[in-house]
């Protein structure tokens, strides 16, 4: 029964996320997790609650990898189903394996314990985010965008630190659910950890720089079944350039591999046309293609070219998704490449240095898809960066929570930088974020249309820019450490 209540309670916080933005819910959620588990006779019990409810959490928040790996992947739905479980089983581990170590630590003292499980689901989410490339999907933090109180310490902590403070709060409600002794207490500190969040979302950790800029963010709106069909590549080239000449802005930003073609293959004139066309706005216009690269031997990137008044320049996608863009371990998982139709599934790596595009007047600091889901190799072109933008092809998700759920990943971002970011995708959803994480203005999903607007460039670097991940996992250590000794100091007084 309790494993049901645990899988029950995974699933009632995927709410909290986009794109219902119930930030309340993980806290409530978690909090009654932790009540199972403080009731739990055995480790062993307190690590299989953690699973189920990783499994529920996971099972519902992750479900558009179906999407992607049978609808457009091809996937039989059997194999489709078994390797969408898996993957949640390998995400579950990781609240299980807290759990665990929450109770061989330490489980009666409550202020250890509560410094104990923050700090030790902090570290897994973060292992999480870092094993095997990452997987850093619904981080707890994310929740917080932008509308939570706690949505104040992500310029300072990024999304590990909002999560770490979100944890903390779980915790201390849950001895309230407990009706512990230290009730009163604990209720104050709740409430200051809430204030001081909120607090912090009025200081201005960056400032502005020059005039705005005028931005067209285009959504072509092409089905992922059609896109790389050799009779449909013509009227995607015509989409998208109709979108461009349309557009008076200084910078025009396309979506990722919006034309479905490699740099060489690309008629000149087709992009001299366009180039000509951003040079009469006085700017730049950023377009996705796959690239060949010239080095002697087969070398291929998912990139972003830019063309107009500036000087050409390329940006390289660094950060690959597993199994999409490159398979791992080949020789064990190389006859995933048959199964799955993906095309473009052998891409080579960008430089992990590569700095700000010269574009209108900015410093554009460009990331493509699933990059920008790591704040902490977003923050390497800042702080010169003075805008940032994300290019995806979300088409991959279909009509379900996932595109949702990247738009509030890049409204972290934001947070985290204090800077605008600029969302160009395909099918939805292209968006202006402001430095605040607030969307300003966004096209619906689905829809074939150019977002038209401004986006103010900013300069100077937030606390996360500065330290990135280090300080909160300094801030775990110094949990861990403090637990340490209040539990043995009050072993010693009894």
């Amino acid at each position: 029964m309790k494993n049901l209540i645990a899988i029950f309670l995974g699933v009632l916080t995927v709410p909290g996320f986009a794109p219902f933005y119930l930030f309340p819910l993980p806290v409530i959620t978690l909090a009654f997790l932790f009540y199972l588990w403080r009731d739990a006779a055995s480790a062993t019990r307190v690590f299989a609650l953690g699973f189920w409810y990783g499994m529920g959490l996971f099972g519902a928040g992750v479900t558009w990898l179906y999407v992607s790996l049978h609808d457009f992947g091809a996937m039989p739905p059997a194999i489709a189903i078994f390797a969408l479980v898996l993957l949640c089983a390998y995400l579950s581990f990781f609240p299980a394996v807290t759990g665990w170590v929450t109770v061989r630590m330490g489980r009666t003292e409550p202020y250890a314990w509560i410094m104990i499980v923050a700090a030790i689901w902090v570290l897994m989410e973060w292992l999480r985010g870092t094993l095997f490339t990452g997987f850093p999907w619904l981080a707890l933090g994310y929740s917080q965008v932008p509308a939570s109180p706690l949505a104040g310490f992500a310029p300072i902590m990024g999304v590990y630190g909002v999560s770490l403070v979100l944890v903390l709060s779980a915790a201390l409600l849950s001895f309230l659910i407990q009706r512990s002794r230290i009730v009163w207490r604990l209720g104050v500190f709740l409430g200051g950890i809430w204030l001081i969040g909120f607090s912090m979302q009025f200081i201005n950790w960056t400032k502005p720089v020059d005039e705005p800029v005028s931005v067209s963010l285009l959504q072509g709106n092409i089905e992922q079944d059609l896109k790389w069909r050799e009779d449909h590549i013509e009227k995607t080239m015509h989409t998208y350039a109709q979108l461009i000449l349309e557009s008076n802005s200084r910078l025009i930003v396309t979506p990722e591999i919006s034309i479905p073609l490699f740099n060489d293959a690309v008629p000149p004139e087709y992009l001299a046309y366009l180039a000509d066309h951003a040079k009469e706005n006085n700017g730049d216009v950023l377009i996705g293609l796959a690239e060949h690269a010239t080095n002697g031997n087969d070398t291929y990137y998912n990139s972003m070219f830019s063309f107009g008044a500036s000087p050409e320049q390329v940006y390289r996608k660094h950060h690959l998704v597993p199994f999409g863009e490159f398979i791992p371990f080949k020789p064990i998982f190389g006859w995933i490449i048959d199964v799955l139709q993906i095309p473009l599934s052998d891409f080579s790596r960008g430089s992990s240095d590569q700095q700000p595009l010269q574009l209108a007047g900015q410093q554009v600091g460009v990331n493509i898809c699933y990059e920008d889901v790591f704040g902490e190799e977003i923050i390497k072109q800042l702080p010169q960066a003075t805008l940032l933008v994300n290019v995806s092809n979300d088409a991959w998700f279909g009509r379900s929570i996932g595109p949702h759920q990247h738009l509030q990943i890049s409204q972290m971002r934001a947070l985290e930088t204090g800077r605008y970011m600029l969302r160009a995708t395909n099918t939805g959803l292209t968006a202006i974020i402001n430095e605040r994480g607030s969307v300003l203005e966004q096209i619906p999903v689905f829809t074939t249309a150019g977002l038209h607007g401004s986006a103010q460039g900013f300069t100077g670097a937030t606390p996360y820019v500065k330290l990135g991940n280090y300080f909160v996992l300094v801030l775990i250590g110094i949990l861990l450490g403090t637990a340490w000794i209040v539990s043995h100091r009050i072993g010693r007084n009894t």
